[in-house]
């Protein structure tokens, strides 16, 4: 990766929305993470003032005030191609923070791509993620291109996780279940309604991502251990000791491209995964379901969906709002994923007989959607700048696990708040 022709090692484009903001700060505070010790990097988005106060905001939220003539700013828009090309030409990475992805997210990757620059997302949304994958990996490959998305939230500590699981088993790792808990603190929690956006639109393309999927031709990955069984819609989780449901995000289509990168590519053995999120006790099971029902009834129509998109906080029991939550809610917010996983211990034959090993990792951290995600989306962009050589082989569209599981991503991230652990188990009596 040469980093020298090019004036900033990271642009963060969508500096002024509302998580670029706070990948702005993350970015700032962490700067001397850089390649020898000093990071390069300049901010961008469509609005020069919004983005001026954005850097003014930050100095002083990290009484950092040489911020404000030390950081360049550049205007760029995606509907305008020419401007995209100039900002791309200018970065070894384009940190990109324009969701609804669906909306926003191809022309950025389209000009990161031809302009030769890396591109690190954090959308959500498979449908996106993957079109991007079918449509730009050939070309992302023959430029020498990285393109990685979903490295926020969703779905590093997820994608990680499981990487991070196999990693610590002594043995043949088969199959991984994930409870993914988060709590707010006194002063409750939400989620800003980008988010909210996303899954709508989401939601009412499902099918759209089915006929996608078809085109990439893929063999079923090979099963290795017992199949995973998969779990009810609404459950009793012992693990948890609550009700949980299936996890309805990102997580599982990443986890499962990057299996098939890593036993594709790789030759290593593939790990199933059913990902869970715990709803709590039966006051919560009522709300969830009332406000689950309403939901994909509404998304159905776009009357419906133009009412969920302008009252998200009564759609949703105030948990995505337009505002976002505020600092004090993020402070007392925070999520734990319990991973726990099955395999072969090393000499016992994975072609026979039950799996006769256990294992059960940790991942946890602060609040997910502004300070868990921006920790994640500039620590995989440091990695990436301080440790091109353990990338995969050739550029292309890749997944964060794909692109980071020769890295010490991990380690960094533990250094920052999203921590990794191994939880001894008790042998069975």
């Amino acid at each position: 990766m040469n980093l020298d022709f090019r004036p900033y090692h990271i642009i963060i484009f969508g500096a002024s929305g509302f998580t670029g903001q706070f990948v702005v700060e993350e970015v700032a505070r962490t700067a001397s993470e850089g390649p020898k010790g000093s990071l390069k990097w300049a901010v961008a988005g469509r609005n020069r003032a919004k983005l001026e106060k954005v850097v003014e905001q930050a100095a002083g939220a990290l009484s950092k005030p040489e911020l404000k003539s030390e950081v360049d700013i550049l205007v760029a828009d995606v509907s305008d191609l020419d401007s995209l090309a100039v900002m791309c030409k200018q970065a070894v990475i384009v940190l990109s923070c324009v969701g609804p992805y669906r909306f926003f997210g191809d022309p950025v990757v389209k000009s990161c791509v031809e302009n030769g620059a890396h591109c690190i997302d954090i959308s959500g949304e498979p449908q996106f993620l993957e079109s991007m994958q079918l449509n730009y990996h050939d070309q992302a490959a023959g430029n020498g291109v990285y393109i990685v998305g979903s490295c926020g939230f969703d779905s590093i500590p997820a994608d990680m996780g499981v990487i991070y699981t196999r990693d610590q088993f002594k043995g043949t790792l088969t199959a991984v279940e994930s409870f993914l808990t988060a709590s707010a603190g006194p002063e409750g929690g939400c989620i800003h309604d980008g988010t909210w956006q996303s899954a709508i639109y989401g939601l009412a393309d499902s099918n759209k991502l089915r006929s996608l999927r078809k085109k990439f031709g893929h063999k079923p990955l090979p099963v290795v251990g017992p199949k995973i069984k998969r779990r009810g819609t609404l459950f009793y989780s012992n693990e948890l000791q609550q009700y949980a449901i299936p996890f309805m995000g990102t997580d599982p289509s990443v986890v499962k491209r990057t299996q098939r990168y890593l036993t594709e590519e790789l030759n290593e053995s593939p790990v199933q995964y059913g990902a869970y999120v715990g709803v709590g006790g039966i006051s919560n099971i009522f709300k969830l379901v009332f406000a689950g029902l309403m939901f994909f009834f509404f998304v159905k129509f776009s009357f419906g969906r133009n009412l969920l998109i302008k009252f998200p906080e009564f759609f949703s029991f105030g948990f995505f709002s337009k505002a976002g939550p505020t600092r004090k809610q993020m402070e007392g917010s925070s999520f734990r994923f319990i991973f726990l996983g099955e395999g072969y211990t090393e000499g016992s034959d994975p072609s026979e007989g039950k799996p006769n090993g256990k294992i059960r990792t940790l991942v946890k951290g602060p609040e997910v959607g502004y300070v868990a995600t921006p920790i994640a989306m500039v620590q995989a962009a440091l990695t990436m700048l301080n440790e091109s050589d353990s990338l995969p082989n050739t550029g292309g569209v890749y997944t964060p696990g794909a692109t980071f599981a020769k890295t010490t991503l991990i380690d960094r991230l533990n250094k920052h708040g999203i921590q990794f652990s191994l939880v001894h188990l008790k042998p069975d009596h």
